[in-house]
């Protein structure tokens, strides 16, 4: 699977909605991030980072509004983590709903891999979210 908008939780949800269904009201979502070593799957659990497990909250780090369809980008930092002594490079970020469990949305590749180092920290400086193609 490559990265992307989850299939189940997001995609098949926004689909139905098109067609009319009924949509359950959802608040605060995609508000957990955690690291991954690659492709963080169908279900966001492949590849979990054994550096630091611990999901963080993203929307402390703030974002700008979107309007007209526009992309919401990130104005703070979120982190750091810090690696608990396995050395590893983080590739991919996953969100979820919530800081254990809860549900899966969508992954990211990073734009370039970071090697991290026992005891190294890591934070996540930008993340920026869009759907498009958008109409003109």
């Amino acid at each position: 699977m490559a990265v992307g908008i989850s299939a189940a939780n997001v995609a098949t949800i926004w689909l139905n909605w098109l067609k009319g269904a009924a949509v359950t009201t959802k608040t605060a979502n995609a508000t957990y991030v955690e690291l991954h070593t690659a492709d963080p799957g169908a279900a966001g659990t492949t590849a979990v980072s054994v550096g630091s497990t611990t999901r963080l909250n993203i929307l402390d780090a703030g974002w700008t509004s979107s309007s007209g369809g526009s992309a919401l980008t990130m104005t703070a930092a979120t982190g750091p983590w810090t690696n608990g002594g396995t050395p590893e490079t983080v590739s991919h970020i996953a969100v979820f709903s919530a800081a254990s469990a809860g549900t899966f949305y969508f992954s990211v590749a990073l734009t370039t891999p970071q090697p991290w180092a026992s005891g190294n920290t890591f934070t996540l400086n930008t993340l920026t979210v869009a759907l498009t193609p958008l109409a003109a």
